[in-house]
């Protein structure tokens, strides 16, 4: 596979990309699927509809530690956020993929771009969050 061919890389961002979003799926169904098994034979529809009181929304923790555990008890909401992080970290990781592929290329105008880039995604997710302003 030829790099400086453009083809080439849009070949391997593009197969990133499905498969992040193929792999975002599955998980996402699988966790639904849990979701009406653990519904114990009633009727699921009520666990997919918004209601308040029903469903744990508001108070139902989404931290790192409450996401393992629930992860590691197949719980079905914990499968669906794994899913839902799964989707929003695939073009982000396509970004990252990129900085490699310009690195590999030996481009550095467009490594430092896209590292830049990069960058700024990671900065406005992880530590934006944490800036007071942003949490009015």
């Amino acid at each position: 596979m030829n790099l400086k061919d453009p083809e080439s890389m849009n070949a391997i961002i593009g197969n990133f990309l499905r498969a992040g979003v193929l792999v975002s799926a599955a998980v996402i169904v699988f966790g639904l699927a849990e979701l009406a098994v653990s519904a114990g034979g009633s009727d699921a529809s009520g666990s997919l509809l918004y209601n308040p009181n029903a469903i744990p929304h508001g108070n139902f923790d989404v931290s790192l530690p409450t996401l393992v555990n629930g992860l590691m008890g197949l719980q079905p909401y914990a499968l669906i956020e794994l899913g839902a992080i799964i989707l929003i970290a695939t073009p982000v990781s396509r970004v990252l993929i990129s900085v490699f592929l310009f690195a590999a290329e030996k481009d550095r105008l467009y490594v430092v771009v896209t590292a830049v880039v990069l960058a700024l995604l990671l900065f406005s997710m992880l530590v934006t969050p944490f800036i007071p302003v942003f949490n009015a």
